[in-house]
């Protein structure tokens, strides 16, 4: 084993060896290391290496083994394969694209399912009838919730790109709502006749929409209607065993699958 050389790439450092970053000779990393292309040094003497620290221990595993391993949750493909391109090691290209095909025919294969509730809640708010004259009110308003689960991660953030939160005047995509890459949990208010705008801000109310068709989602039917025609778009089907066909409009657990 020749001695230890710790690099800092990116502001992150790794302690490995000169034989394994030159272990491909013909690559970036191969040329920096065998004194081809001169390395800078940070401030301690480190190596140092301007690009993505965390995404170079999957560089440098890959170094040490010749196997590119990454978790099962892994969501940083694109960034991976920038970083990979830059080291130009080609047997990690070709393990790359591998692995993008692998999980591109994982992801075609895919089930939707989605369980839905629904409660009627009594909102209080002021009424400005006049200056210095106010009166209290109240109303029902219905409350949606909406959970998710897909296998497939793109078509969670496809809906993503699709359905987004009213809040405080502004529209949010609901892809920052994501708890993970396969679940999803939506929680929104119909809109209520005479209820200020500031009390939907006030009493922390979301309201739902689909851009950009610019659609206020004010019932399950037209949620479920929306939600379905994405889901078709992208190869979804009705799960013809659940529910029946003809109460598929009526049904709080929703599953569609998908076949390619």
């Amino acid at each position: 084993m020749s001695e230890p050389i710790t690099l800092n790439v990116g502001g992150k450092l790794y302690t490995t060896s000169l034989s394994t970053l030159t272990s491909f000779p013909d690559s970036m990393l191969g040329a920096m290391f065998s004194g081809k292309i001169p390395t800078k040094k940070d401030s301690q003497g480190n190596c140092f290496i301007d690009r993505d620290g965390k995404i170079f221990r999957y560089i440098l595993n890959f170094l040490r083994t010749s196997y590119l391993d990454l978790p099962e949750d892994f969501q940083e493909m694109g960034l991976l394969r920038r970083e990979v391109d830059f080291y130009q090691i080609q047997p990690l290209i070709e393990a790359l694209q591998e692995k993008e095909v692998e999980l591109s025919k994982a992801e075609k294969n895919a089930m939707l399912n989605i369980t839905l509730d629904q409660k009627t809640q009594t909102v209080h708010f002021t009424v400005r009838e006049a200056p210095q004259i106010y009166s209290l009110s109240s109303s029902n308003m219905e409350v949606f919730s909406a959970h998710i689960f897909s296998t497939s991660c793109l078509f969670l953030k496809l809906l993503g790109s699709k359905l987004y939160y009213c809040f405080n005047g502004n529209l949010s995509s609901i892809s920052s709502y994501l708890q993970d890459p396969n679940h999803l949990n939506l929680d929104w208010v119909a809109s209520v006749e005479g209820l200020p705008e500031e009390e939907y801000t006030k009493q922390n109310l979301k309201r739902l929409w689909v851009v950009p068709d610019n659609k206020q989602i004010n019932s399950f039917q037209v949620f479920v209607e929306e939600v379905l025609k994405i889901a078709m778009s992208d190869g979804f089907c009705i799960d013809s065993s659940h529910p029946h066909t003809s109460d598929f409009m009526n049904n709080r657990i929703i599953r569609l699958i998908r076949y390619k």
